[in-house]
């Protein structure tokens, strides 16, 4: 799917879900920003305020293209800010901090990732904005919340908080290190998720009751609750990294790597049947659960796998999920690319380069599909500070001498 397609313009004139929400996001990095690109992407305005010269610290990351202006726009920023506008805002002067409250009235939502107690000190935390305007949703997505957490006051990234579940020392093997970061950004869209809901839970209790309300969610909560076998399964008394008695393992095929779920008697009977051993199923050395894994290396993996070995990881899935066991091929990123669901879903967006390079930049496309709503169009990232002249105008009637009098003050850029 290309940067501008609309794969059924038909659906263009039922708009979409969030039309005529508006954001004023405060953000930078991932988490947040790809809560409000989805938003965003069900139909909200998202104006992005970002810092002077640098801008949302996610433009600064690696690997990176560059606008036409030749500055660095870096992955981070590519995936998570398409169809959003950016104004530029110095919020630690006294006179930005008046332009973001005077902006406030003009927006449902206001959304922030700073660290807890940042923009309190800068008097642009939930209680600053709802006394301007009490309607506002506010939405603060943080490490570690805004209610008393112990660990309040320390920084964190997805992987920081990812390693805090629980999950990191559940799947690590002996002496080896955590396997960090193993799902991509987990800890970022984990979290990201909960505060798109969050916010549409916030607008439908604003239309009953007509207040807003802070919405405080924490990477960690997020992770907690996203890697709930963790604490989940301790209670139950299964320990270091023990799944139970299940087949949730990856077998070799001619090419590469397929995955196996099993974890009922009928899907095992199946899965035997299929790779030619049905008599497994009187087998007492299978005669229940426990006996799946005591002889899963010693004898299920070899069988498994000698089947499989005149099979591609697609053919030996396809096959498995023919008889009713659930499989999956492991894809290469290039396979990824290529794989016709990806396509058929239009879950790849291709956003042109700037800088002169033909292969255009890959950004995952909208999850959520919706009946009698468009998909797309996809509008491209915002440049720095691209939309600054536009917003300031259009939202508080500046004209262009009060707009360069607030440039050359250094309050906007």
């Amino acid at each position: 799917m290309q940067l501008g397609d609309v794969v059924n313009p038909d659906d263009l004139a039922n708009g979409k879900p969030l039309d005529g929400v508006r954001i004023l996001a405060l953000e930078q990095m991932q988490a947040l920003p790809w809560a409000t690109q989805l938003l965003a992407r069900l139909g909200a305005d998202v104006v992005k305020v970002e810092a002077i010269g640098s801008g949302d610290q996610g433009r600064g990351s690696l690997p990176a293209i560059t606008d036409p202006e030749g500055r660095r726009v870096g992955a981070t920023f590519l995936r998570t800010n398409l169809g959003k506008r950016s104004i530029c805002v110095d919020l630690k002067s006294d006179a930005g901090r008046r332009l973001v409250l005077d902006l406030v009235p003009r927006f449902d939502v206001v959304a922030e990732n700073f660290r807890a107690g940042a923009l309190g000190r800068l008097g642009l935390d939930y209680d600053a904005v709802a006394a301007v305007h009490p309607p506002t949703i506010y939405l603060s997505v943080s490490g570690f919340g805004h209610s008393g957490s112990p660990y309040g006051d320390l920084p964190a990234f997805a992987p920081i908080v990812e390693a805090m579940s629980g999950i990191y020392e559940m799947k690590r093997t002996g002496d080896d290190p955590p396997a960090v970061a193993p799902v991509g950004a987990l800890g970022d869209i984990g979290t990201a998720l909960f505060g798109v809901i969050g916010v549409l839970a916030a607008l439908r209790q604003r239309d009953r009751t007509g207040r807003g309300t802070h919405v405080d969610v924490a990477m960690l909560d997020s992770m907690v609750a996203m890697t709930d076998i963790v604490t989940n399964f301790w209670s139950l008394g299964l320990r270091d990294g023990n799944l139970g008695p299940l087949i949730m393992h990856g077998f070799r095929a001619a090419d590469g790597w397929f995955i196996v779920q099993v974890g009922r008697e009928h899907q095992f009977a199946r899965l035997v049947e299929v790779i030619g051993h049905p008599e497994w199923v009187d087998d007492a050395r299978f005669a229940d659960r426990q006996g799946w894994i005591d002889h899963l290396d010693g004898v299920l993996r070899p069988a498994i796998e000698t089947w499989a070995s005149t099979r591609t990881s697609l053919e030996a899935s396809r096959e498995l999920g023919a008889a009713g066991v659930a499989a999956g091929p492991c894809l290469r990123d290039e396979q990824v690319v290529a794989d016709p669901h990806v396509a058929a879903r239009h879950m790849l967006v291709e956003v042109p380069r700037t800088d002169g390079v033909e292969q255009p930049v890959l950004v995952p496309g909208n999850p959520v599909k919706m009946s009698g709503v468009a998909e797309g169009p996809e509008t491209r990232i915002p440049w720095l500070g691209e939309h600054t002249d536009e917003v300031l105008r259009a939202e508080l009637g500046l004209d262009d001498d009060a707009l360069a009098a607030l440039r050359r003050e250094g309050v906007i850029g």
